[in-house]
């Protein structure tokens, strides 16, 4: 079996560039945060308004060097809280095109192994699903990130130890 790739394991020299985009972009007043911790977790938290036609707060992993594998799974190791959150890819570097999605629930408190195969990813813009959008070429993925949405008010915490691209 092919070893993985660590496309991301937080170290103090995190090797994405993470950004912050929340629903203040349409008017909406939720706040969330991407920290490196010391202990080599990343944490994306915050919390999620309703108000103003908010609803979302996401972050953003922009890739600093191309891919030179192709791969066709995911994985994610992250210990959540409870909620839904949702796995983003992006083949391009335009922060407001075609974003491939993927859902996952998280056990509270518990930390979890979870399995995304690129197959089973969705185009989407703007949270509505897109048809006759080819499927995800892994050797064109610029970035990669993490949203929380569905109408979950409220606080969210998710800590994410690893990132790695599977064979």
């Amino acid at each position: 079996m092919a070893q993985p790739t660590t496309l991301e394991n937080f170290d103090l020299k995190s090797q994405l560039s993470w950004r912050i985009i929340n629903d203040g972009v349409m008017g909406g007043i939720s706040n969330s945060q991407m920290k490196i911790l010391s202990n080599g977790k990343g944490q994306f938290s915050g919390s999620v308004s309703l108000e103003n036609n908010g609803g979302f707060a996401s972050t953003r992993g922009i890739l600093t060097h191309k891919l030179t594998k192709s791969f066709t799974k995911v994985k994610i190791r992250v210990k959540g809280d409870g909620k839904k959150y949702s796995f983003r890819i992006r083949t391009t570097d335009n922060f407001a095109g075609v974003s491939y999605k993927m859902d996952f629930m998280t056990k509270d408190a518990e930390w979890e192994e979870i399995i995304l195969p690129l197959a089973d990813f969705i185009p989407t813009w703007r949270g509505r699903q897109l048809r006759n959008i080819p499927p995800i070429a892994s050797l064109n993925i610029q970035q990669i990130g993490f949203l929380i949405s569905d109408k979950q008010a409220g606080a969210f915490s998710l800590l994410i130890e690893e990132i790695q691209l599977l064979k």
